[in-house]
């Protein structure tokens, strides 16, 4: 129902009563309401049938009715990877960083870890409005100053996807941590004097009336930054996106809410993190990576990829291959691929198990000690028993090496780390433009490190077969890009406590590094990177910012043809729509077009506005870097700025001509501003690639 309204004789809760009782003709609408929103923005969540849903849409009021979906969660030498080293290397604004709070909208927490103490910390922030309602045998302290929960239970974690993320952006520096002695060191946040307030609203499924009702009390308690590793897999309006709901009610709020852009790569189009008032999060590599090497019983030795902590001390076991262990000759196929009902298990246990694809947990069912499998994926992760996944040539090594000995044995050794001399890239399963409803907006906007990072864990979350717990684990997935990229913003604001979350959003976007992705093609572009890789340090000093504000926010959304009642309900302010906006005209950090005409030739213009936020009396002047071959003509007027104050403000045009574009590959240029000190760049990019239609 959009924001709340401003009488002060309102209340929300009776209007939801008073519309149910209307809708469904019962007094007692007990078992009717599920949830009330009535803190920071204004809805309710309710069990009703499809003529009750027709009726509560169609009333005065209402921006909106959707079903109650299912959402997807989508995780510390990171940090030195990005410059954000330990201690006095790295400047610390401590007296801001200690009042700064982030909110975890996730799986929860599990507050006895290491990463939450409250050792050395004084007492919440003065604007903290939360409580501690984590349930029984739940305790918040000075660190981890609030939790909610709002699924049965309480907010402790059971999964590890909440602790992991938390520590991640905010946790406490914590020595000698390894994953079974691998990835050893000190493992910690971006903030780790910064406070954390933890919200569940997923247990083994995450619904979004739970998710607007975290967003609503975030909001409310306090927070400054929100990170929320949680998406869809469909696409839907951002009127029926809960996260998308509560991230524009939190940005009027002058919150910055990060959001993990999926795991559904390399598809293009599969991004469905798509609002431009959130920060959307792609996943890449870091310098370093694990690899499980296998030694042969001829001495050979091959190089795989898995998180193992298994030390077998270099013992040999029998290795079997799949198609050997089938419970018949007209299931050798099938068990090839060890599918669990081809395999014969007492051909397979005490041994190593090969198969073509990968299913550890089937290996493990079996009585096999260890599993070998073809695996040319450019990521890996923990699993029940020692494992390691081949590429392609040294797999055909090893089903050669089974068959043509006569008792083929080998070693799995546990894992250990080396040096990614080609990081950052875009790791293959993180999810890729184009925006599927915006298609002048660029998606996602940043990437992170999102593959093997250490991280606090919940005990009560084994990441194996067993339930054996660990404190500190070893995940990968956006999930963990972007609470990386949310504690960037916190460290950011803590130097600029005043700036809005899209100065925040551009300070990291235009001082990102350039880089690349795993693939070739469509996949491999912009569409997978957006602006670049972050980097913290400069974000703190960008010179130059893209500032947008909550008019500019409600321009946009007339651009996007939503009616003048619908806006000024999810705005709650006056509204009249009369000029029509170009949502590529919105003042974004990055510059995106899509033509409807590929064979023609183009003219398309964008305009921006950029904030001094450097030094007075500077001048910036424009620089244009083509990129992936591109053909295109760019120019910008007029192309130096001369900046005499903080805070100033100027606008400047991009124009874009060109022709015959390339249907597979979208055309993209930087643009530079420079004065010799801050580089501040963005992405431009022209496609005309047609993918799916947004939903109705």
């Amino acid at each position: 129902m959009g924001s709340l309204p401003s009488q002060v004789d309102y209340t929300p809760m009776s209007h939801h009563m008073s519309i149910l009782q209307e809708v469904t003709g019962e007094s007692l609408i007990g078992s009717r309401l599920v949830r009330s929103y009535k803190r920071s923005f204004n809805g309710f969540a309710a069990r009703l049938t499809e003529s009750e849903r027709e009726r509560v849409a169609e009333m005065e009021g209402v921006v909106s009715v959707f079903p109650n979906k299912k959402l997807k969660l989508q995780t510390t030498a990171s940090w030195d990877f990005m410059g954000l080293k330990e201690g006095k290397r790295t400047k610390r604004n401590l007296p801001m960083e200690s009042d700064t709070i982030i909110g975890v909208l996730d799986g929860g927490i599990w507050p006895e870890s290491e990463s939450f103490s409250d050792k050395g910390f004084g007492p919440p922030p003065k604007k903290w409005k939360g409580i501690c309602a984590g349930g029984q045998n739940f305790t918040c302290n000075n660190k981890l100053i609030g939790a909610r929960h709002y699924t049965p239970g309480d907010a402790r974690d059971s999964s590890g996807h909440g602790t992991h993320t938390a520590s991640i952006a905010a946790g406490n520096a914590v020595a000698n941590t390894s994953f079974f002695g691998i990835a050893k060191g000190t493992v910690r946040g971006a903030v780790p004097a910064a406070r954390i307030a933890a919200y569940r609203v997923c247990a083994g499924e995450c619904r979004d009336d739970k998710i607007l009702a975290a967003f609503d009390d975030a909001i409310a308690d306090g927070v400054d930054i929100i990170t929320i590793s949680i998406g869809d897999i469909n696409v839907y309006p951002f009127g029926k996106d809960p996260i998308a709901i509560g991230a524009f009610h939190a940005m009027s709020k002058g919150i910055l809410t990060v959001n993990a852009a999926g795991n559904t790569g390399p598809n293009i189009a599969s991004t469905t993190s798509l609002a431009p008032w959130m920060l959307a999060v792609a996943a890449s590599t870091t310098n370093r990576v694990f690899v499980t090497k296998v030694v042969l019983g001829d001495g050979k030795t091959l190089v795989g990829r898995s998180v193992n902590g298994f030390d077998m001390q270099g013992k040999k076991f029998p290795l079997v291959y799949g198609k050997s262990a089938a419970l018949s000759a007209s299931q050798a196929k099938c068990a090839e691929d060890c599918n669990p009902d081809c395999l014969n298990a007492s051909l397979v246990k005490g041994k190593i198990l090969v198969c073509n694809t990968s299913f550890p947990y089937v290996a493990y069912t079996k009585g096999a000690v260890a599993a070998i499998f073809e695996d040319g994926s450019d990521w890996s992760q923990n699993e029940g028993l020692p494992v390691s996944g081949l590429q392609e040539d040294d797999f055909e090594s090893l089903v050669s090496y089974t068959k043509s000995a006569n008792s083929p044995k080998a070693a799995v050794l546990k894992s250990e780390a080396i040096f990614n001399q080609i990081a950052p890239n875009v790791l293959s399963f993180s999810s890729r433009g184009p925006n599927i409803i915006v298609a002048d907006i660029l998606k996602p906007d940043i990437t992170a490190p999102g593959l093997e990072i250490l991280a606090a864990n919940s005990l009560k979350a084994s990441p194996f077969y067993d339930n054996t717990y660990v404190k500190y684990s070893v995940e990968s997935g956006t999930s963990m890009s972007c609470p990386h990229v949310a504690g960037v913003a916190a460290y950011v604001k803590t130097f600029h406590p005043k700036w809005s979350p899209s100065m925040i959003k551009s300070a990291i976007m235009t001082t990102a590094w350039s880089t690349n992705a795993s693939e070739t093609g469509y996949a491999s572009t912009e569409f997978a990177y957006g602006a670049g890789h972050v980097d913290p340090i400069a974000a703190t000093n960008p010179g130059l910012v893209y500032d947008i504000t909550k008019a500019d926010y409600i321009a946009f959304l007339c651009g996007m043809n939503y009616n003048v009642t619908t806006v000024k309900l999810i705005s709650g302010e006056a509204v009249t729509c009369t000029e029509k906006f170009l949502p590529r005209n919105l003042n974004y950090p990055s510059m995106s077009a899509k033509l409807s005409r590929p064979n023609s030739s183009f003219t398309v213009t964008f305009n921006r506005t950029v904030t001094n936020v450097g030094t007075p009396n500077s001048t910036y002047k424009a620089k244009v870097v083509l990129n992936h071959g591109s053909k295109l003509n760019v120019k910008v007027s007029p192309n130096v700025l001369t900046m005499k104050l903080l805070n100033e403000k100027q606008s400047f045009t991009v124009t874009v001509t060109g022709s015959g574009l390339d249907p597979k590959l979208p055309s993209s240029a930087s643009l530079i501003w420079s004065d010799g000190t801050h580089n501040v760049r963005s992405p431009i990019v022209v496609y005309t690639f047609d993918f799916a239609s947004p939903p109705p």
